[in-house]
């Protein structure tokens, strides 16, 4: 006999913001693509695996470099993250299964590094759980806004005055890099 029923759908949890501030996520973030670079440029992928999670590191060093042959191979220098700053589209979120996940790219110019990370709490700490990098084309430059139109000379009403165009405000002078007096300004 067969039994037909209706369960209630248990509605997947939702991620959490991950109680990490911002020196930590440039610290897991560039430590972790940092280590990637280095084993590219190297080719010994065993330090990636060992700093990671175990999870991450029942990843041989062998299959690490097949993984990523492809950004090896491009000669992918990631060596700009150590100086630039990242840019967050997913911010730090605890995930269901306990892990730490981040997603975001450097925009570099003129291709950008994006990045996926995620990291499982081992011991108190976050270890590198899950790494992917590609690169992309820079973001779009914002569109220049299109000139205003040029107004045609109407008389005005009752003979009033058009309003004068605004002059723009003249450029100020930066001290000498030198950080001595200008000629103009008497020494103290």
């Amino acid at each position: 006999m067969g039994c037909s029923g209706a369960r209630a759908e248990t509605p997947a949890p939702v991620p959490k913001p991950a109680q990490i501030d911002r020196n930590g996520v440039l610290i897991l973030i560039r430590s972790s693509l940092l280590a990637l670079d280095q084993a590219n440029k190297t080719g010994n992928y065993t330090v990636l695996r060992d700093i990671g999670a175990p999870g991450f590191q029942s990843n041989t060093a062998a299959r690490l470099g097949e993984i990523f042959a492809k950004l090896r191979n491009d000669n992918l220098d990631l060596s700009g993250v150590a100086v630039i700053d990242p840019q967050l589209n997913l911010l730090p979120q605890i995930e269901a299964n306990g892990l730490m996940h981040m997603a975001g790219f450097f925009p570099s110019v003129p291709t950008q590094v994006n990045f996926d990370l995620a990291f499982a709490p081992v011991n108190g700490h976050w270890r590198l759980f899950g790494i992917s990098v590609s690169t992309g084309p820079s973001a779009p430059a914002a569109p220049t806004p299109p000139e205003p139109p040029v107004a045609q000379k109407q008389p005005a009403a009752n003979g009033a005055r058009p309003p004068a165009a605004a002059k723009p405000a003249p450029a100020a002078r930066l001290a000498p890099a030198d950080h001595k007096p200008a000629d103009n300004q008497p020494s103290k």
